[in-house]
């Protein structure tokens, strides 16, 4: 009996995750008793009646729990009321989370350019003034530190803006910014677009469903090309515009001889810094004297991406990868900033020798060691933290590093596919236009997004790419989805082996893999680009909503994705969400953002939970949208593969199709 009760937990653990070394830090887990969000996700069950959108909490009057005969708040309120305000306010603390990042790198722009900030300049100058052609900032014959300094300035007016449009509006299609203009629903400034969000979702204020979810649309546009489009326009300007790179992901990246310093949060501010500090001569004996034979940094959730995208350093883990580092016992130091940090982290710490060093003012952990991170002494203060890590080093206990990791490729800005498909001279679209024309690509999925302990861990992400690409549909990836194909081998040449004829063909062709990572969370912005250039390129028709394109959120668990999803619908890219519905208890509100928002904006937002129906209608979609083009209708056979010209296992880098930095 007892082997049977410990042979049913083992099949438990399993099923908690695809990736192999979850489970096996699972496994440690539980027979050292160390609580993880994974056991606390069994022990806590979601309240029925707030994961379905029908509680209203937004006065002390509450909260009002609309089930069974109670159809109305206290108030009055409907359910349409109160799951579209529910939604709302989601997108509107998403946009402000990511917004409120891409103030904070305009501030570190202004204060390079200013030598405020002498540890930071400006490392892509051609960015700048692109930017600068953006913004409206005059640029000839004037140096790269008054362009970045008007730069910077202009990016945080567009914060406090009162009226008029958000300048980044103007970088989208014509025809989207008329449906934006016809709907009311161009963003004015991004500050205002929240403040007036959470204003009019505050008791006795906007009770009209559908006015409330144009709002919706409206902050989280301000998020899309507001705040996250300036925010990786600013990091490529600060920190380089990324291009491919070769790296590795999962544990086994970490070091047993080495001081493990894992960099975790969103602001590639902090991490950049702490990259350039731990190659620095001084910081390296010091390691050494205590016994270290070096600094091995890796990254967890979107920190992990920028730093990769930028500096090929490996990624550790997404989302729910964190409590679980520190079980390995080889970590010294976990540093944080803001968004995705799970309080659960300090109490997993206590267990062990890892030191949790809060940066951000932001954000303060109870029980956390805080060393406050400021733009003006950012080396300095890098320095101070690595130490404090490298004293941890010698208070090591017994060490359990899973020996797994796989290798990937990472980098794929938009500036990069234009650069891939036409060379420097003729960088364009062109050539992903007429494969898609042509049949060859049968379209394309933006796959992105968090991980979700309600969830099998990973599953979803993998299954959506593999069947995208199976079915000659590239992808594009941020974020934790991005960290999930790296970790299960997506992001490597050998995944062409997976694709449909057509796409292989493609990909060999112009030298680009299947599944193109393209960054954080905040550069899905890269995504909208691409999209637009697609649309503007011409033989796809005038808009993105013409594109056979399709968005994926398999895991999605915070406001930030709703925010997303928004943005992206609002764009014109019809969108599946995995996991559940906040507002599945609403058919009415379900359906203003399903068919309600198609004849508005062109595009819907759709939560559903069967990864594998949201697959068949994404594949069906994009079929809609050629045959709506009068595209020739795809057809896997009509391609040869590439076998017959290359026979065997055919890697882009044994061709030479790329060069890696």
């Amino acid at each position: 009996m007892a082997e049977e009760k410990k042979g049913s937990a083992k099949e438990s653990i399993e099923s908690k995750s695809i990736d192999p070394v979850v489970v096996e830090m699972l496994e440690k887990a539980q027979a050292e008793g160390v609580s993880t969000i994974f056991s606390r996700s069994d022990e806590t069950k979601p309240c029925p009646i707030g994961h379905d959108g029908n509680c209203c909490k937004v006065c002390f009057m509450g909260p009002c729990r609309l089930v069974g005969k109670t159809t109305v708040g206290i108030c009055g309120a409907t359910k349409e009321t109160v799951a579209a305000r529910n939604l709302t306010r989601m997108s509107a603390a998403g946009s402000a989370s990511h917004s409120d990042h891409g103030r904070d790198m305009a501030h570190t722009l202004l204060a390079a350019a200013t030598g405020e900030a002498p540890d930071y300049g400006i490392k892509d100058d051609k960015k700048l003034r692109v930017v600068a052609h953006y913004l409206g900032v005059p640029e000839e014959g004037r140096s790269k530190e008054e362009v970045a300094i008007d730069v910077a300035k202009t990016a945080l007016s567009e914060f406090g803006r009162q009226d008029g449009e958000l300048i980044y509006v103007q970088r989208a299609p014509a025809r989207r910014q008329e449906i934006w203009r016809k709907l009311g629903i161009v963003p004015r400034g991004i500050d205002r677009e929240v403040v007036e969000t959470f204003h009019r979702t505050h008791m006795g204020n906007d009770q009209d469903a559908e006015h409330l979810l144009d709002q919706a649309m409206r902050v989280a546009l301000a998020d899309g090309w507001g705040g996250s489009m300036l925010s990786t326009d600013i990091s490529d300007i600060l920190f380089g515009t990324p291009g491919p790179v070769a790296a590795s992901a999962n544990f086994g990246t970490l070091r047993e001889d080495e001081v493990n310093i894992v960099i975790h949060g969103h602001e590639p501010s902090l991490s950049e810094i702490i990259v350039a500090a731990a190659s620095d001569p001084e910081i390296l004996d010091y390691a050494k004297s205590k016994g270290a034979k070096g600094i091995n940094l890796s990254g967890i959730c979107c920190t992990a991406n920028e730093v990769l995208m930028r500096q090929g350093v490996p990624l550790l883990g997404n989302f729910l990868a964190q409590e679980l580092a520190i079980l390995t016992g080889a970590v010294e130091a976990m540093v944080v900033d803001v968004q995705c940090i799970m309080q659960g982290i300090v109490a997993v710490a206590e267990d062990y020798h890892t030191k949790i060093i809060s940066t951000s003012r932001k954000a303060k952990i109870a029980g956390a060691m805080h060393i406050e991170f400021h733009e003006d002494k950012a080396m300095e203060i890098a320095k101070e933290i690595l130490r404090a890590a490298i004293d941890n080093y010698p208070n090591r206990g017994k060490v359990h590093i899973p020996d797994v990791q796989e290798r990937l490729i990472a980098g794929f800005s938009h500036e990069y596919i234009a650069y891939m498909l036409g060379g420097s001279l003729r960088e364009s679209f062109r050539p992903l236009n007429d494969a898609i024309m042509a049949g060859r690509i049968r379209g394309a999925a933006g796959v992105v997004g968090c991980n979700n302990a309600r969830a099998t861990h990973d599953v979803e992400h993998v299954d959506i790419v593999r069947e995208m690409i199976k079915n000659d549909v590239l992808v594009v990836t941020t974020g934790c989805d991005a960290i999930a194909c790296a970790k299960l081998g997506l992001l490597t040449p050998e995944i062409m082996e997976h694709c449909g004829p057509g796409l292989k063909e493609i990909c060999q062709t112009i030298g680009i893999p299947p599944v193109l990572h393209m960054g954080s969370c905040v550069d899905n912005t890269r995504i909208l680009t691409v999209v637009t250039q697609c649309a503007t390129e011409g033989g796809l028709g005038e808009d993105i909503s013409d594109l056979p394109v399709v968005g994926f959120a398999p895991e999605w668990m915070s406001e930030k994705a709703i925010s997303i999803g928004i943005y992206f619908v609002a764009s014109g890219v019809t969108t599946w969400m995995g996991v559940g519905s906040p507002v599945l208890g609403c058919p009415e509100v379900t359906k203003l953002i399903t068919d309600g928002w198609r004849e508005k904006v062109g595009a819907a937002l759709y939560f559903e939970p069967d990864h594998k129906k949201a697959v068949a209608e994404a594949i069906a979609h994009i079929d809609a949208k050629r045959k709506a083009l009068k595209l020739p209708d795809y057809d896997p056979t009509k391609y040869a593969r590439s076998e017959t010209y290359f026979p065997g296992d055919f890697a882009l880098e044994k061709h030479g199709a790329y060069s890696i930095r």
